[in-house]
């Protein structure tokens, strides 16, 4: 996300114009030198090739011969014609140095070893971090945030001139890392837990919702946390055959009724099965719902009571940006959410709602989805999300 902005900003931040044009002048003149150098010794060898006299053929009578000393000044002059076609033109740096980046505008006559940004330079350099985030999907009350921290740590701060980019940079990096939320450790969570850990998953139909709970059953398993799956989405054709192919590949029991059952009794027997069996985590599955369906808000309500999750799990997909603000924002204010899963953060190219959405939740983002395979589902963490957006 921040890789054009870091460009520009180090464009802007150029600090030594002086030291740097002298630098140019200097590596200018050397190549120049060298060149003309080198353009004199392959002349000289030239006219000394093309000016040695030609061999007869044998039996072939030469009828004019040109003395060498003629012919070797008419190459001369035929590569002297050659050299003005070829020569490149030296461009001239108008005022004799380098033309003054942005900052170097901002900052003006200073003329001391340090800096200390006022209001105005500010907001002229926080102009183009605002674009950046704003252009990435970013949600506004995180634009604001991030501004809030940024004009904390560098107004009014004296900084090294040199030091001004990396300064900025580190400022944006530690109001983005106060912007994340790292989450708990599920496994430990699980473990931890006397009675079957029960973690419910609800989002609107389509974000993928049945296969992250079996990228997550398939990571449980893989630390050696047994679960079942409760297929609570009696709506929706076919759910139940999905989940049931999920619990058969990954060899998952799995709790079902028929179609148009109650949602919440298969959330029940699910539980109960977990407490017989010894089974440490249960998941359910639930109905996808549009997020400004409130009647199908408060039937989710009655599975949430019946069922007592450890956590409710909101599901969204990366890739819809400001969308999945509000309906991460909907549901937690409906049911209260404790965690986030976002899926197709592969192809997430602006990662906006990575940053957006536990700000705006005020809840932790426990996994993204990075693809097809059981395997593509990565535990968040701030360090991975900070270098994908070129930060680290």
């Amino acid at each position: 996300m921040f890789d054009a902005l870091k460009k520009k900003f180090s464009s802007w931040f150029g600090g030594t114009e002086e030291k740097e044009s002298k630098k140019t002048k200097k590596k200018t003149s050397k190549k120049t030198s060298k060149i003309a150098s080198k353009k004199t010794s392959k002349n000289e060898k030239k006219i000394k090739e093309r000016a040695k006299p030609e061999k007869k053929a044998e039996g072939i009578k030469q009828v004019i011969e040109i003395k060498p000393e003629e012919k070797e000044a008419e190459i001369k002059e035929e590569i002297k014609e050659e050299s003005v076609e070829k020569e490149p033109e030296e461009k001239e740096i108008e005022g004799g140095e380098e033309k003054k980046g942005f900052f170097s505008k901002i900052i003006g006559k200073i003329t001391s070893r340090t800096v200390t940004l006022n209001e105005e330079q500010f907001e002229e350099i926080f102009s183009e971090i605002e674009i950046t985030l704003f252009e990435n999907n970013v949600a506004f009350e995180v634009v604001e945030k991030i501004k809030e921290n940024l004009s904390k740590d560098l107004l009014g701060i004296e900084v090294k001139k040199d030091e001004v980019e990396k300064t900025i940079l580190d400022s944006l990096k530690n109001s983005i890392n106060e912007v994340l939320i790292e989450p708990p450790d599920i496994i430990k969570d699980i473990n931890k837990s006397l009675e079957p850990y029960t973690i419910i998953f609800f989002g609107i139909n389509g974000s993928g919702k049945t296969t992250s709970i079996a990228k997550l059953a398939s990571f449980l398993k893989k630390n050696g946390v047994s679960c079942v799956f409760a297929a609570a989405d009696t709506f929706r054709a076919a759910s139940i055959e999905q989940l049931q192919k999920h619990a058969d590949t990954l060899g998952i029991p799995i709790i079902k009724h028929d179609y148009g059952s109650d949602p919440a009794a298969v959330a029940f027997d699910a539980k109960n099965y977990a407490v017989s069996h010894g089974i440490k985590a249960v998941l359910i599955d639930t109905a996808g719902r549009m997020y400004t369906k409130q009647n199908l808000i408060r039937e989710m309500e009655k599975i949430i009571r019946v069922s007592k999750p450890n956590l409710k799990m909101f599901v969204g997909e990366s890739i819809t940006g400001n969308d999945a603000d509000e309906q991460a924002k909907t549901f937690n204010e409906a049911v209260g959410i404790d965690g986030i899963i976002l899926t197709k953060a592969d192809i997430d190219e602006k990662a906006g709602t990575i940053l957006s959405v536990p700000y705006v939740t005020g809840k932790p983002i426990y996994f993204l989805g990075t693809g097809q395979e059981y395997s593509d589902f990565a535990v968040f963490t701030k360090k991975d999300v900070l270098k994908h957006l070129g930060l680290d």
